[in-house]
């Protein structure tokens, strides 16, 4: 695999080495989309947060995915009442099409160029028992208020600009669903942050301890008592509290990227060729991006951090397209990486103050959804950090929901 390593959205920008203050109001700590979003929310209510980063902001999860902003939960919808109850599930479902919303609002507001595109979703069936299970799927999200649509064969061969394989049968489409560039996302998002009092650096988070009414910050640069902290590190999250090892679990996905072709996609996809699900879109400029085939790495690739993609996986992906558009064409990849996840039992991230230390929370366990609930979370988070009053739209996230989640 001599093809680069870094995803195709490009490396995230570096982040310099400032002096750390001795005190701030606000740390969020993790430069990903969900602490940008929270630290823009809490400098645009006045404070002046600080953000520190280990890294590079995006280097995570954030900017190596597959740049879905999608509405709908991580499982399917069905699968998702069944676990929490229809209630819940409604609730879950809204804070998802409340996100979509959100971001395309604060994308427009903030100017961020990331390539926004309401293209919509194909969830692509690949038999008649995935026909029903998805038309029964459908209704439920219909009824509550999730505008989806079924096509048929002929409708998804409208939808794709290259004959469709034999074993497609239809699509489930979320019209509502969009496309963006992560990366250039992640640096708009910094940058709208900075603009409205935000301060990034550069630092390790070591640990946190208690300090009176707030957070002792030890860093690999010095200690910042802080009034309230976020660590919004998700796959990192272990490393700084040991006792959520078995909660929040680091999941490795991997893409790749193929040289531009003529359009073919227009809107982003996803099919079950594999038990773990694969993804993709079509940039712009024509390449495309695809993700997924974890199922047949070792131990489908969870319990793993590292951001180098592994033979296997990467083999199983290249076998995606010509799988499902035999008549395609010959491909050539330009790109493969790979980056953590991090994936909790119940497929919802954990959001709220740590039971032992209320004055820091923690928000992880994304679940290979961020996209698709950060901007609202990071949105209701800013608020309960700076107002002190709680929000019902954060109780399906509480830390308390899973075996062994508290202290």
């Amino acid at each position: 695999m001599a093809t680069p390593s870094l995803p195709w959205w490009g490396a995230p920008d570096s982040l310099s080495e400032t002096n750390l203050p001795a005190t701030t109001d606000f740390a969020v700590v993790g430069g990903g989309v969900m602490g940008l979003c929270t630290a823009y929310w809490l400098a645009r209510g006045g404070a002046r947060p600080l953000i520190i980063e280990q890294d590079r902001c995006g280097a995570g999860a954030t900017g190596r995915n597959g740049g879905f902003l999608a509405v709908g939960t991580t499982e399917s919808y069905r699968a998702t009442i069944a676990r929490f109850g229809r209630i819940a599930a409604r609730q879950i479902l809204r804070l998802t099409v409340d996100n979509r919303a959100g971001a395309a609002e604060l994308i427009t507001e903030e100017e961020i160029a990331c390539d926004l595109r309401s293209a919509g979703r194909l969830h692509l069936s690949l038999g008649l028992e995935e026909d029903d299970r998805l038309k029964r799927t459908m209704a439920v999200l219909v009824e509550d208020g999730c505008p989806t649509e079924w096509l048929d064969r002929a409708g998804v061969q409208g939808e794709i600009g290259t004959p469709l394989g034999p074993g497609i049968t239809g699509a489930l489409f979320s019209p509502e669903s969009a496309l963006i560039h992560p990366g250039k996302l992640v640096r708009g998002l910094a940058g709208a942050a900075r603009r409205r009092g935000a301060s990034l650096t550069r630092a390790r988070v070591e640990r946190v301890e208690p300090d009176g009414a707030g957070v002792r910050v030890l860093t690999s640069r010095g200690i910042v008592l802080a009034g309230r902290v976020l660590l919004a590190v998700n796959a990192w999250t272990a490393t700084l509290l040991p006792r959520y090892r078995d909660s929040i679990v680091p999941v490795r996905g991997q893409m790749l990227a193929y040289a531009p072709t003529g359009p073919v996609f227009r809107a982003g996809i996803t099919a079950m060729l594999t038990e773990t699900e694969e993804y993709w879109q079509q940039a712009a400029n024509g390449s495309i991006i695809l993700g997924g085939c974890r199922a047949v790495g070792p131990g489908r690739d969870e319990g793993v951090l590292a951001t180098e993609p592994s033979p296997e996986v990467q083999h199983a992906l290249e076998g995606v397209l010509p799988a499902l558009f035999p008549q395609l064409g010959p491909l050539r990849v330009t790109h493969r990486w790979a980056g953590p996840m991090a994936f909790t039992r119940d497929r919802l991230p954990l959001v709220g103050p740590l039971p032992d230390l209320p004055a820091c929370w923690i928000a992880a366990g994304f679940s290979g959804h961020g996209m698709a609930m950060a901007f609202t979370l990071g949105r209701l988070v800013g608020s309960v950090l700076l107002t002190g009053r709680s929000d019902p739209r954060l109780n399906p996230f509480s830390l308390d929901r899973l075996t062994g989640a508290t202290a």
